[in-house]
């Protein structure tokens, strides 16, 4: 069993890892979380895995092209900034994307192949997001009227869906462990 855990993600162009580091730049001062994300491990989730089984791992390796064979580059549009958990003192704070068709049935390919693999995934519905920063740590409630929509709604292309590793011990801390290429 490895030390680390791995999830698949669509990788984001830098881009757009580099716009939102410079928005988080800009507005940190008006967000007091506890912890923000490094900008190179910016990402959209599409299946945790957690700690993997060699085994699993290699099946993860040896059948996510497959999967993903006949899934093309699609665009998605950064859209807004919203939370996760209690209203006053969230526990995450994230950049939206609008709905994608595409996106969500990758994902859903994605997922079904884990499942398949014999992965125990969340049951909760996809809800594609990138985590900017974690727990809320302000002296006063949070200020839901603060949230706005991105300034420039900026489009980009995923092209790729990576597993990578977490490593927690480093920053950034999520390594690319493997990619796979959408056609």
């Amino acid at each position: 069993m490895s030390k680390h855990h791995y999830f698949l993600a669509a990788k984001l162009p830098k881009e757009v890892k580099d716009y939102l580091k410079e928005w988080v730049e800009k507005n940190k001062a008006d967000f007091p979380f506890a912890k923000w994300v490094h900008h190179e491990d910016y990402h959209i989730t599409l299946a945790f895995l957690g700690f993997a089984e060699e085994s699993m791992k290699q099946e993860v390796l040896n059948t996510m092209s497959q999967t993903l064979i006949e899934e093309s580059p699609f665009i998605l549009t950064l859209n807004k900034i919203g939370t996760f958990g209690p209203h006053k003192k969230p526990r995450i704070f994230w950049g939206d994307v609008e709905q994608s068709d595409s996106l969500n049935q990758v994902q859903k390919k994605v997922h079904r192949q884990c499942m398949e693999i014999g992965f125990q995934l969340d049951k909760k519905p996809f809800r594609p997001h990138i985590t900017l920063a974690r727990k809320w740590q302000g002296e006063n409630d949070f200020d839901i009227v603060k949230l706005e929509e991105f300034e420039d709604r900026l489009s980009f292309t995923v092209d790729e869906v990576v597993l990578y590793e977490t490593h927690l011990d480093k920053t950034p801390k999520y390594h690319e462990y493997a990619r796979f290429s959408l056609a």
